[in-house]
């Protein structure tokens, strides 16, 4: 590969030759990566696409997660479109009304709201091998045919709802984090927050505020590092629109700033770990003031092994004179109370489950029918895998954004689905200049990678003897990659298309199935 064309690729701010095709290509997913990849498809001079979307509007997270609080712990100009840079962020990290605004501009601005079905839920897909074909089956009883199908159906999507008994039964307000009601006033109210993860951090400050009195249960305890956010002035927003290349280089500077800490986050080694944890411990210790709350809120396992999080409000919030934390989940849940284990009865008015999304580490997004009747609920038994986090094996011309093994841990997941999106489309346009029925990514070259994954996941934080969400029942992390983000993008760099079978398009039938929508 020549100098010029790598730096090229690597270059975020590239565009991808056209692609001369009239195939149909199906996205499922108007989120982030969905929304990304349709502009890079319009970019690339493909038209023929549909986006299919279970809501009523575009966003994912961003739509469903309102909450008070809710926003983002990457930096506002890491956590958006490299190929479509914000100069406005009025914040270091951005919060959900602002991203979710951010979002809808990109959408308008390429006009994707054409190739949107809204309410659209898929129920079921199964591909014809003879035709090389998808079929997409709706909720509602359609049928949409495709040649490509694109998976951006991202990771924190449904809400997780705590297995505690007599949930169900409590007659009071019940909200999830994901599912806010923005009606319902906390005002004077006995709340009570389930978690003390991600969301946790952010709800729990704006709930003090409001409420009467507070009560968190919190679970298992996290690291937390403080948040460096900040204002951004006016003028330093007109200068980034001003001059483009600053705020290149701004996004530049903090990705290789994130890429640097990698190794604390990601590595087992010990003498990171404790440069890492003596920084939380003393982020701890200037807020905490009570030896006994100090204790409550320090965890027992290795940082890194549970996602690190980072918050200013936390700490204080917990030492507020209307707010208890109880270091421990709740027994049970009648119809005005949660009962704790140690037989308190705490009346409450409204419930809050900040308690995470259903991580679909062994489950298809959705239903799957590849070659031969394969179910990828049934190929994925044992676990999720892909082939550098993109395709599987038995499951042609069907792509995924933000797949198996492919979550940041450390900077940005844009820097990773950005990377995919050009994968994608070398491979479209592959298959459109060989006249291709499909092309299927060969099993063992899917093992071999995914061998190698593994390997390196023993030498990670995040298999270091602590319960997650990154992990099967069996102890697999099916969700995060073992390294940096830029090691990952060199890896997808070009499309390797001795790594796939290729089946040829059956000539009487190709004009035909390539119109098909």
């Amino acid at each position: 590969m020549a100098v010029s064309e790598l730096v090229s690729r690597f270059n975020p701010l590239s565009s991808h030759p056209k692609i001369d095709t009239d195939m149909h290509i199906a996205i499922v997913g108007a989120g982030f990566s969905g929304l990304g990849m349709a502009i890079r498809l319009k970019e690339a001079g493909v038209d023929n696409f549909t986006i299919l979307e279970r809501g009523s509007e575009v966003g994912g997270t961003w739509r469903d997660n309102h909450y008070p609080g809710a926003a983002c712990d990457v930096h506002s100009h890491l956590y958006s479109f490299s190929f479509e840079q914000s100069a406005t962020w009025s914040r270091s990290f951005g919060q959900q009304p602002e991203i979710l605004d951010y979002i809808k501009r990109c959408t308008d601005k390429y006009r994707l709201r054409e190739h949107v079905r809204f309410d659209t839920t898929i129920v079921g897909s199964d591909f014809d091998e003879e035709a090389g074909i998808w079929h997409v089956h709706t909720a509602d009883g359609q049928m949409l045919t495709a040649n490509v199908v694109i998976s951006a159906v991202g990771a924190l999507a449904d809400p997780a709802w705590p297995p505690i008994d007599g949930l169900d039964d409590f007659a009071g307000k019940l909200m999830h984090t994901a599912k806010w009601d923005d009606d319902y006033d906390l005002a004077g109210k006995r709340v009570a927050v389930i978690g003390s993860g991600a969301s946790a951090i952010q709800v729990v400050p704006e709930v003090a505020k409001q409420a009467d009195q507070l009560t968190v249960f919190q679970r298992t305890p996290s690291w937390i590092m403080p948040k460096p956010d900040r204002p951004i002035p006016e003028e330093k927003q007109a200068e980034y629109r001003d001059a483009p290349h600053k705020l290149h280089r701004r996004r530049l500077k903090i990705y290789w700033i994130n890429e640097l800490f990698a190794p604390f986050v990601i590595s087992d080694f010990g003498p990171l770990k404790r440069v890492a944890e003596k920084m939380a411990k003393s982020h701890i210790r200037k807020q905490v003031k009570s030896a006994a709350l100090r204790e409550r809120v320090t965890p027992d396992y290795k940082i890194g092994c549970k996602r690190i999080l980072i918050s200013n409000d936390w700490y204080p919030a917990l030492q507020r004179d209307n707010v208890e934390l109880i270091a421990d989940g709740p027994a049970r849940i009648t119809e005005n109370a949660i009962v704790t284990k140690d037989g308190r009865t705490i009346e409450v008015d409204a419930i809050v489950c900040a308690t995470g999304f259903k991580v679909p580490s062994k489950a298809a997004p959705f239903p799957v029918t590849g070659r031969g009747g394969l179910d990828l609920d049934t190929a994925w038994d044992d676990g999720a895998e892909a082939y550098k986090g993109v395709t599987v094996s038995g499951f042609p011309n069907l792509f995924f954004l933000m797949g198996p093994n492919t979550g940041p841990s450390h900077t940005s997941v844009l820097a990773f689905t950005e990377q995919q999106m050009d994968y994608t489309l070398q491979a479209i346009d592959h298959i459109a200049k060989k006249k291709l029925r499909f092309i299927d990514v060969k099993k063992s070259v899917q093992d071999k990678f995914n061998r190698g994954i593994q390997w390196r996941m023993k030498y990670t934080s995040w298999t270091s003897g602590c319960n997650s969400w990154y992990l099967t029942d069996s102890g697999k992390n099916t969700t995060l990659y073992p390294g940096f983000n830029w090691e990952y993008r060199l890896r997808l760099m070009r499309f390797k298309a001795g790594e796939y079978e290729e089946v040829r398009q059956v000539a009487s039938r190709a004009a035909g199935v390539r119109k098909a929508a």
